[in-house]
């Protein structure tokens, strides 16, 4: 078998899919909150995608990619027996894993895939464990049932109202709390302004707020700079430092700046692969 091989395809929705790649080396070392890098090609962009599931056993890493831009809707494009150009990592420092009481974990959309190693690894640590997940609709809302394997709570909540109750995944956490739920620590992963929110929402609470940021990135080590971020008014790269950090003094506007800042381009480059819909390495 060789490395980088895609061995299970499954899609989730019409735009989120699941891969379980051939990485044994990754497989071995893997833990709660770190991440890999994805090429699909040589020349390709370099795709950061944090780690849903691994076993060493079978040397298998498990992803999950929302398709977005050009480089995402690529990927998703592939097909079982399809091999990524790269796959380097684990990346980043895992989350720290230790016994609160009771953790909440909040997941938005393709988040929640990035919240369940983490719920996992807090229950296994004998937490109790409560989660909310979030998404704009039933479709996009993920892996329920594998959260639900490793919650004591679980309450889902979309904005349209197609399943769970409807709202932000805000209004499910004060509700949770306000029905006598005494939470010790948060750890939040989805849109950025979903997590600044929920952190001010925890803090508020008395809640420890956790947050997984998602910055511009590029080769994931610390070189080049592209992933810094403001924490505690000083300079952090999310690649190395995170990309988990305490959310209270996060600059997040700073954050949402600097992810919108290749916008533009971004969507210029997905209207040009649509129209071509072929790739650089021949997939279609």
């Amino acid at each position: 078998m060789q490395e980088n091989t895609i061995l299970v395809k499954e899609d989730l929705s019409d735009v989120v899919s699941k891969f379980v790649i051939y990485k044994p080396l990754i497989a071995k070392t893997a833990q709660a909150g770190q991440f890999v890098i994805l090429r699909g090609c040589e020349g390709g962009e370099r795709i950061p995608v944090t780690l849903v599931d691994w076993d060493a056993q079978a040397g298998t890493i498990t992803v999950i990619i929302q398709a977005i831009g050009k480089s995402t809707v690529m990927f998703n494009s592939f097909k079982q027996g399809d091999q990524f150009a790269n796959v380097a990592g684990p990346l980043g420092t895992p989350v720290e894993i230790k016994n609160y009481g009771t953790v909440a974990v909040v997941g938005g959309g393709v988040g929640i895939a990035e919240v369940y190693p983490i719920a996992r690894a807090f229950k296994q640590a004998g937490n109790r464990v409560v989660s909310v997940l979030g998404a704009r609709t039933k479709s996009l809302l993920i892996l329920e049932e594998e959260m639900r394997a490793v919650s004591d709570v679980t309450v889902c909540a979309t904005d349209d109202g197609s399943h769970g109750q409807k709202g932000m995944v805000t209004d499910a956490l004060k509700s949770i709390v306000e029905g006598g739920e005494k939470i010790q620590a948060g750890f939040i992963i989805g849109p950025i302004p979903m997590m600044k929110f929920t952190s001010l929402l925890m803090d508020k609470l008395g809640i420890e707020p956790h947050a997984s940021l998602n910055p511009i990135m590029l080769d994931g080590t610390g070189m080049c700079g592209c992933c810094r971020v403001t924490v505690d008014g000083k300079v952090r790269f999310a690649c190395v430092d995170g990309p988990m950090f305490p959310s209270r003094t996060i600059d997040f506007d700073e954050l949402i700046r600097r992810t919108s800042e290749y916008k533009p381009m971004e969507a210029a480059s997905l209207q040009q692969y649509e129209k071509d819909h072929v790739c650089k390495c021949g997939l279609h």
